[in-house]
């Protein structure tokens, strides 16, 4: 699923800046919060997807 590998992808690339955040720098925090807007936004395709697949496939 596409919306998943994106999330995957999203949360990856947002560990570098976590560290830094844990780290005191405060521009990192705002990149990772930014980031974690993307990842709830993500999240919630996944989970639409996952709906629609099991409304189509009957179960």
């Amino acid at each position: 699923m596409e919306a998943y590998d994106r999330l995957v992808k999203l949360v990856q690339d947002a560990a570098e800046e976590v560290s830094k955040a844990e780290g005191g720098n405060k521009a990192a925090g705002t990149r990772v919060r930014k980031a974690m807007q993307e990842v709830k936004q993500t999240a919630q395709e996944v989970r639409v997807g996952i709906l629609e697949a099991r409304g189509e496939g009957g179960g």
